[in-house]
């Protein structure tokens, strides 16, 4: 409840900010009006979301593939009053899982070939519970809503930017050029930071949920911490863009998450998704 209470709580500021943003640089009309190509981009990543991200991920068909997952996800989605997704693998060693669709009705769960590999059946179960998370919470609608308020704060700035009707001397307030370029700088930044946040405290949410399924954290704790040490032990790993776009659908990210880094990462550290599972349920 606390996780759905600050969900709620970023998601305002997120809006908040893009209304200030928009009425400071283009009036109450400027701001609808990125609001609307905004929300028209993002409405078509939320609606064909699940054939963009696995064709993005090279994913494929389970098929007969990995047998275990099918069962388990069967049962999982029948002991969650959900319709069983679509099931597919992709063949990268990299370790992770991830679960996309605009609604339970459409929603696709994927797994790696790598933690296929790494995870036991107890702690695979534990993951495949927090992907079935995300499709219960509806996570890929709020993150549409994070990423089109984020995407049109940051359009109405470069529009701003371009035209230089942030720069504009008709009052004080626009005609201070040095508050209209921290503005332009600092709004967008913000965003993403809100919208990052968002992000992370959705994975909060999946984390109790699986744990909640499961009536124990300590297997969920377990594969985290196994995908930590597989980070640490091969060398650092480069994000290509594919991998940046759909990082928040991943079960874990599996680059840096430290320092100023954290403040834009799609998920929390390992170590807080662990004390967090220490507090909703025994390990």
């Amino acid at each position: 409840m606390k996780q759905v209470l600050k969900t709620t709580v970023l998601m305002s500021i997120l809006i908040g900010l893009f209304m200030a943003v928009g009425t400071y640089f283009g009036g109450r009309n400027g701001a609808l009006v990125a609001l609307f190509f905004g929300g028209i981009m993002n409405f078509g990543m939320y609606w064909f979301s699940d054939k963009l991200v696995l064709r993005m991920q090279g994913a494929q068909p389970l098929g007969e593939r990995y047998p275990e997952v099918r069962r388990i996800i069967t049962q999982l989605a029948e002991q969650d009053g959900l319709p069983t997704p679509k099931l597919y693998y992709v063949d990268t060693p990299l370790p992770n899982a991830f679960a996309t669709g605009r609604n339970p009705s459409h929603a696709v769960v994927a797994v790696t070939s790598g933690i296929m590999e790494l995870l036991n059946e107890k702690e695979l179960k534990a993951v495949l519970a927090h992907e079935l998370g995300h499709v219960k919470n509806r996570d890929m609608l709020v993150s549409t809503i994070a990423a089109c308020v984020a995407g049109a704060i940051a359009y109405i700035a470069q529009i701003a930017l371009f035209t230089g009707s942030a720069f504009s001397s008709d009052d004080d307030t626009k005609g201070n050029i040095v508050a209209s370029l921290l503005m332009m700088i600092l709004a967008p930044l913000a965003a993403t930071m809100v919208q990052m946040a968002v992000s992370r405290s959705r994975e909060y949410l999946a984390d109790e949920h699986s744990a909640n399924t499961l009536h124990s954290g300590a297997d969920l704790a377990s594969a985290l911490q196994k995908l930590e040490q597989f980070k640490a032990s091969v060398p650092p790993i480069t994000a290509r863009p594919v991998d940046q776009a759909t990082a928040h659908l991943m079960f874990a990210n599996m680059f840096s998450t430290r320092g100023i880094s954290s403040l834009f990462s799609t998920h929390p550290s390992t170590a807080d998704r662990v004390a967090r599972l220490k507090q909703i349920a025994p390990l």
